[in-house]
């Protein structure tokens, strides 16, 4: 009797140890996945920061968020967020800028943690892999960046076929829930509308939610040649919801001098007529613009965009210029490329707010540049913005963000809608 004491008291230890670990690790499981999770912002965004370039951080994200390992925001999207689009609802105003997803790889993942609007790119015709590397610098006590990627890209076709195979999956994984899906449905080619079309969905694949596609050029196309346009046009047009010209990147030699007026007249008249000609529904089309022009070039920019009929500009891209404000070190902040993060805030502010009072609110705006926090994205909304996109402020903070911006604008708000702010120092 004595003998078997110590035996059952070894089991039982072993046993508690094992269900306890079971226990923890599913309880660790929910917490990782869960956007929420501090220890997305305050452990694995450090961590990352600290032990590696980046460059490389910025491609282990994008291989987490492509197999599905990220945190996913878990609630609904308050209905005082949502917003109509071009004659679409969006559950939230949040979105993902420009620049993360280059190439079309981690969408779905993207969308899981709570953006209402995704955009991928910028996609150039043919590949290419950019500038030399480093091309991409931390400024840590500004919470900014400074990138020269030179639109690497995997150019339309890989990213065409990525796109194409996202959406037979989930027709394929629909099957069951859109019985009038067929065999020849599902085997045919998308060259003239989206597979997904056929159900009346969103292009995005996603209830409430948009997928745009950022279109930028070749680096050794001519400077104001606008074909690549036009191809990603013709090449994405049934696979997005939105459709953004690219016209302001500062590391693509001659892009911005797209936004001279003569040459913006002509490039809207191109890139509208080619989206035109695509099968309803059409996306809709945006340009965006850089932060640096001045107020004349601004003004001709807005007359000419209201008047072409394109459907909205973001405001702004990456800035050239270097405001004094800077804290970090002057060996990164002289680093060539744009810059982003809360530095650009004032100047993409100033011109959006232009924008908007200029043309008396008639176009759509979509407020871009040093979001951080609600406060940000309501001070965007109340210059005119309908949507604000994030870009540097989610690569610092991490998954959580949106849900975080989303929390504390619905506190801002109190019992008004996203909606109702929406240009509200002019009104």
């Amino acid at each position: 009797m004595t003998n078997k004491a110590p035996i059952y008291n070894h089991k039982f230890r072993n046993f508690v140890i094992g269900t306890t670990s079971i226990i923890g690790t599913i309880f660790f499981i929910e917490y990782y996945f869960d956007s929420r999770a501090a220890i997305h912002k305050y452990l694995f965004m450090p961590l990352l920061r600290n032990i590696t370039t980046p460059e490389s951080s910025h491609k282990f994200a994008i291989w987490v968020f492509k197999w599905g390992l990220n945190a996913k925001d878990r609630l609904p999207d308050d209905e005082r967020l949502s917003v109509e689009v071009w004659g679409k609802k969006i559950s939230n105003p949040i979105c993902l800028a420009a620049g993360f997803d280059k190439h079309g790889e981690a969408i779905d993942g993207l969308f899981d943690v709570g953006f209402g609007y995704v955009e991928v790119g910028s996609v150039t015709p043919e590949p290419q892999p950019g500038n030399p590397k480093p091309r991409m610098f931390r400024l840590p006590e500004d919470k900014a960046i400074i990138n020269r990627y030179g639109f690497n890209s995997d150019g339309h076709k890989q990213v065409e076929l990525r796109l194409r195979d996202r959406v037979r999956r989930y027709l394929y994984h629909s099957a069951k829930l859109h019985p009038n899906i067929t065999a020849a449905l599902l085997a045919s080619s998308p060259d003239k509308a989206s597979l997904s079309d056929a159900l009346g969905i969103n292009r995005s694949l996603k209830e409430d939610k948009l997928l745009g596609i950022n279109l930028g050029k070749n680096k050794w196309s001519s400077a104001k040649d606008v074909q690549d346009f036009i191809k990603g046009i013709k090449t994405f047009g049934s696979y997005a919801d939105v459709l953004v010209v690219n016209i302001s990147s500062p590391n693509t030699p001659g892009l911005r001098g797209l936004q001279r007026k003569e040459i913006f007249e002509k490039l809207l008249k191109e890139v509208i007529g080619a989206r035109n000609l695509l099968h309803e529904p059409r996306p809709a089309l945006l340009v965006k613009i850089a932060p640096d022009l001045t107020d004349n070039e601004l003004e001709d920019i807005a007359d000419t965009a209201l008047s072409s009929g394109v459907d909205g500009i973001i405001v702004s891209n990456t800035t050239i210029s270097r405001p004094n404000t800077l804290q970090s070190d002057s060996s990164l902040i002289s680093e060539t490329g744009g810059l982003s993060g809360p530095p650009v805030k004032p100047l993409a502010l100033k011109a959006l707010r232009k924008i908007y009072q200029h043309t008396n609110g008639k176009l759509l705006l979509v407020g871009c540049g040093g979001i951080s926090n609600a406060k940000d994205a309501i001070e965007y909304a109340k210059a005119g913005a309908t949507l604000v996109q994030l870009y540097t402020s989610f690569g610092y903070d991490g998954v959580g963000k949106p849900r975080e911006l989303k929390d504390d604008i619905l506190r801002e708000l109190k019992d008004k809608k996203w909606s109702d702010i929406i240009g509200e120092q002019r009104k």
